[in-house]
């Protein structure tokens, strides 16, 4: 006998509370059980908007302190040899100071910007992911 509660009389339904799990089309055929949703999993974490969010917001102060150090030789170097002029003249390994921090070792201060920037990423990354998938 079909539960007065049921809007088809072909499927019987036990209780009211399990009424709610099953999914008709128009002709009262029972197209799949339906369960409440879970909580997401560690795996979809790593994909969610807030994770993103929170990676970004990290690797942009990275971004912000390495273009810092990287204004301060660009910019340090002329104001250098405005407001101390007799020290950069001085003579080092056969180059003034200015040259020799302008052709010898703006490239390695670059590198090793670049090179921070570049391990610094990659560990944020991993220390988010590895948090992602403890919670």
């Amino acid at each position: 006998m079909a539960s007065p509660a049921c809007p088809h009389p072909a499927r019987q339904v036990e209780t009211q509370e399990t009424a709610h799990l099953f999914a008709t089309n128009r002709t009262g055929r029972t197209l799949a059980a339906m369960t409440p949703p879970l909580p997401p999993s560690p795996q979809d974490r790593i994909h969610s908007e807030s994770f993103l969010r929170d990676l970004m917001r990290r690797q942009l102060r990275l971004s912000v302190a390495c273009a810092a150090a990287f204004l301060v030789a660009l910019l340090g170097l002329p104001l250098l040899n405005y407001f101390a002029p007799a020290a950069m003249a001085v003579r080092v390994g056969g180059f003034t100071l200015t040259w020799l921090i302008l052709g010898v070792l703006f490239f390695p201060y670059v590198w090793l910007i670049s090179g921070f920037f570049i391990k610094r990423s990659l560990q944020l990354e991993a220390n988010e992911a590895r948090e992602a998938l403890r919670k």
